[in-house]
């Protein structure tokens, strides 16, 4: 009795097999609109975003969307574009947050430390404990004796720096964070060389005499 599956009975060979499809894009077009892609922490996802970066490109372009992926460092992330290549503007798919007192304060501190790091030209990963980023921030907060809080404060901001991808907790290492180099991308040469400026309005800020909660800055402070 003959096989009613392959023509004279014969098995299809790996050969006659159907050729592979492309890999789908919606693995790295997932990760990349839940957030910043790290190739250690996603490394199957990583492959898969470079095999498939100018169909990333060119999909993302339609949303008015811009794919950076920095290959030395590991990582890839969108930008909104704020206009179309005709110069008419884009509403934002993206939208801009506005982040507390204490959390700008303590990402400009650690770009600080970051480009220090770099200059001094040592380990390339820059590690911190809680400590010294509770030491870095404390000149820039109201004087307090209530340490309690003071920790508790900056564990909050550390812990927001930790959710947008500019900071990791290092495993088996208690109370120490490595800062991700993802933070160079947003925050640009042009914008650390008035850093000391920044921090000199930030002293001022923390010098007002606020209690509660973190208050936001305003755009452009």
């Amino acid at each position: 009795m003959s096989n009613t599956g392959h023509r004279n009975g014969a098995a299809a060979t790996p050969s006659e097999a159907a050729p592979p499809q492309p890999a789908s894009l919606s693995e790295p077009l997932i990760a990349l609109f839940k957030g910043v892609v790290y190739r250690d922490e996603q490394p199957q996802v990583w492959q898969s975003l470079l095999r498939l970066e100018t169909r990333v490109r060119e999909y993302v372009a339609v949303l008015g969307l811009q794919l950076h992926v920095d290959e030395g460092e590991g990582f890839a992330f969108l930008r909104q574009l704020p206009f179309t290549a005709e110069g008419k503007e884009l509403p934002r798919l993206i939208p801009q947050r506005q982040l507390p007192y204490t959390v700008s304060l303590l990402l400009a501190l650690l770009r600080k430390r970051l480009a220090e790091h770099d200059a001094s030209g040592g380990d390339p990963r820059l590690i911190l404990t809680k400590e010294q980023i509770v030491e870095a921030v404390r000149v820039f907060l109201p004087a307090t004796t209530d340490e309690v809080r003071l920790h508790r404060r900056v564990e909050t901001a550390l812990n927001r720096a930790v959710e947008l991808g500019f900071v990791r907790r290092l495993k088996g290492q208690a109370d120490a964070y490595e800062v991700r180099r993802i933070l160079a991308s947003f925050v640009d040469a042009q914008w650390l060389s008035e850093l000391e400026e920044r921090l000199a309005a930030y002293r001022e800020y923390g010098e007002q005499a606020f209690h509660g909660a973190d208050q936001p800055l305003q755009d452009g402070d």
